[in-house]
């Protein structure tokens, strides 16, 4: 056999262990990458101080519990203080953490005046801020016909114009340390479009686009890293805090989760990220991530496929059903 022939059946030996990997994978494939052969979070991320942002549920209580686990200082905001108070002492039964080293500061994402006063606290606190991880979001499950004005304003108000106050205000700080991390959990829906979401996609496209945009002026400080962090569905209570028609409004029900990925695997994923300062990753069970990978690189294919998907997301929700699960049966399955 000539060298040129097993060379060729070696590449293609990998490419299928690279498809294989691709279709029974929960991530892009530079994050598997990282997962098998990068830094493990348990070596990078000790003795930081994390300020995280949406900690009192979903993916924010979840990155709190496994940060406290790995010893760092925690900072915990949200609206809900009684909330944070609960997170709190959760870390503090499965961790070696004390109190002092975990701050609950309520926060308005919204009330960007309160953001530099919240800054100041951090770091009399704790002196330094290493990662900030911009988390807090509100969700939208709406016709564009039937919804008012003031959500797209509330959705970009915090989901966009929030986030980036409070990056602007940590920011001095790390220029001034020339080191730190900033992690936005953003969305697939930052990449692709759907319908009933078009609000929320378009907050969180406006954020994949500034924090990409502010990698750039940032080459200048290699210490300080910007990532974008995309799931896709994840077991949270998104849906049922999702706002609908009005800002009143809620959607009050998490439909049917059992497709969607389990918390704990997405914000493993997400220290993963961390501690190998990887620019953007996507999160996500397939179909959703191939699905992800045609809007990036096929869009006109994209754009068929989510037009006759979407014709059903839309006939699903009119019919009360769950708007997503229920054209993905043969994908669907429990997730631990």
């Amino acid at each position: 056999m000539s060298w040129a022939l097993l060379l060729a059946l070696c590449a293609l030996l990998l490419l299928a262990v690279q498809l294989l990997r691709f279709l029974r994978g929960d991530g892009d494939l530079t994050l598997l990458w990282a997962e098998w052969r990068g830094r493990r979070p348990e070596w990078e991320l000790t003795d930081m101080v994390v300020w995280v942002t949406g900690a009192s549920s979903g993916i924010g209580e979840e990155l709190a519990y496994q940060l406290s686990k790995l010893g760092v200082s925690l900072v915990l905001s949200a609206r809900r203080e009684n909330e944070l108070e609960r997170v709190k002492r959760r870390c503090l039964e499965i961790s070696n953490l004390k109190g002092k080293d975990i701050l609950v500061l309520p926060l308005d994402l919204t009330d960007t005046s309160s953001h530099e006063v919240a800054t100041k606290a951090v770091l009399q606190e704790f002196g330094r801020i290493d990662i900030l991880v911009n988390n807090s979001g509100i969700a939208q499950r709406s016709l564009c016909a039937d919804t008012s004005l003031d959500v797209y304003k509330k959705l970009i108000d915090l989901n966009y114009l929030g986030t980036v106050s409070l990056t602007k205000c940590v920011l001095p700080h790390m220029i001034e340390r020339k080191q730190g991390k900033i992690l936005t959990v953003n969305s697939l829906l930052g990449i692709m479009c759907l319908p009933l979401s078009i609000g929320y996609c378009a907050s969180k496209y406006a954020l994949r686009v500034f924090f990409n945009s502010l990698r750039t002026e940032l080459a200048t400080y290699p210490g300080i890293t910007v990532s974008n962090i995309c799931p896709g569905p994840v077991q949270t209570n998104i849906v049922k805090n999702s706002l609908t028609e009005e800002v009143t409004k809620y959607v009050g029900n998490d439909g049917d989760q059992s497709h969607k990925m389990a918390t704990s695997r997405c914000v493993r994923l997400m220290l993963i990220s961390m501690a190998n300062d990887l620019q953007e990753v996507w999160i996500s069970h397939q179909p959703f991530l191939l699905v992800t990978y045609l809007w990036q690189y096929m869009p006109t294919l994209a754009f068929w496929i989510s037009g006759k998907l979407g014709k059903k997301r839309m006939k699903n929700f009119k019919s009360g059903v769950d708007a997503d699960s229920s054209y993905f049966k043969f994908f669907k399955k429990k997730h631990d």
